[in-house]
């Protein structure tokens, strides 16, 4: 039998327990009543750098307090991406995150990555997805995907794939066209897609797929050969072009994708008050074309929605490292 004073430590606990939760519950309807930080894990310039900043100006006056862009590269995002996980689950320290990047490097690097995509944060919404597009020299014989598949089918290993980096999401991509297309392309890793374009353009390579923006240019102007886009519905700034399921590749479908995250824990109504402010902004017509700009197409998730897209983009990627058996630099 209990001794009644063990009976009254654990009523304390109760009690004090109730009180803490109710002190945060609190704290959280209170939301926020101090400038918040967005964390870009990358530096300033690029495209997760300018959708945060879009985000950041727009939740400021949402909000009712700022929101302060704080630029953490380094580690491909996995230094400013760990940082966020390990924050105060509060609401003042947020992460505008490259989730397929962030989702393939977790797989590649697991602990060293310094976070888990799923468990380290609680998502508050996807903002935007980028598509890619598949492209190639012109001097390269292929003027659909079909005839490229075919190509390939007939000089296993003899076409060249450059990508962004190992690990990269045009690296990945391309893994997963192999797997899907049955077929065998060899890699050519460059440390960045600038350098891998004008290398597509020079002819020492012969595809590539790249991230719509940065090809769409060098598509325009004739210098590369665009033969499909990754996504299930075509790209309005790439006109005529065929999705890879229009093209005869079925389940093909790739996205770079973006979105705000919160370290794991924070309370719900914070992630409410946030969504919702989300979803406003993400309405407006200023910030879809903003967004579209850099080649992005605004899109608002619930966190539950998010939650499921980073999930399964996780297991999207887990499944190509594991099968081709991909190492991280």
């Amino acid at each position: 039998m209990f001794h009644p004073h063990a009976w009254r430590g654990v009523a304390t606990a109760i009690a004090l327990a109730t009180l803490s939760l109710f002190g945060a519950e609190a704290r959280a309807q209170d939301y926020p009543n101090k400038p918040i930080k967005l964390v870009v894990p990358y530096p300033p310039g690029g495209a997760t750098d300018v959708i945060g900043r879009v985000m950041a100006q727009k939740l400021s006056g949402a909000l009712g307090q700022q929101v302060v862009v704080d630029n953490r590269a380094g580690a491909a995002g996995s230094i400013g991406a760990a940082a966020v996980g390990k924050s105060a689950p509060d609401g003042y320290t947020l992460l505008m995150g490259a989730l397929t990047s962030h989702a393939i490097s977790a797989v590649l690097y697991g602990a060293q990555a310094g976070f888990d995509v799923e468990k380290s944060f609680t998502p508050v919404s996807i903002v935007g997805t980028v598509p890619l597009v598949f492209v190639v020299n012109p001097n390269v014989k292929a003027n659909s995907l079909a005839e490229l598949i075919a190509l390939a089918k007939a000089q296993p290993g003899g076409i060249t794939c450059a990508s962004a980096g190992n690990g990269s999401p045009q690296h990945l991509a391309c893994e997963l066209f192999q797997r899907v297309a049955g077929v065998k392309l060899l890699h050519v890793p460059y440390k960045g897609s600038g350098p891998a374009m004008t290398d597509l353009v020079g002819g020492q390579v012969q595809t590539m797929i790249e991230t719509a923006p940065s090809a769409q240019s060098f598509i325009k102007s004739g210098q590369l050969r665009a033969l499909a886009t990754t996504t299930a519905q075509p790209v309005g700034t790439l006109p005529g072009i065929p999705t890879a399921g229009q093209a005869g590749l079925k389940g093909f479908e790739v996205y770079s994708m973006f979105g705000i995250v919160a370290p794991a824990g924070t309370p719900a109504p914070v992630i409410a008050r946030l969504s919702g402010a989300l979803k406003g902004i993400l309405a407006q017509q200023e910030v879809k074309d903003n967004l579209l700009a850099q080649g992005a197409a605004a899109t608002w998730t619930t966190p539950e929605e998010a939650a499921h897209a980073i999930r399964d983009e996780s297991a999207k990627w887990a499944r190509v490292v594991k099968e081709g058996n991909i190492k991280g630099d």
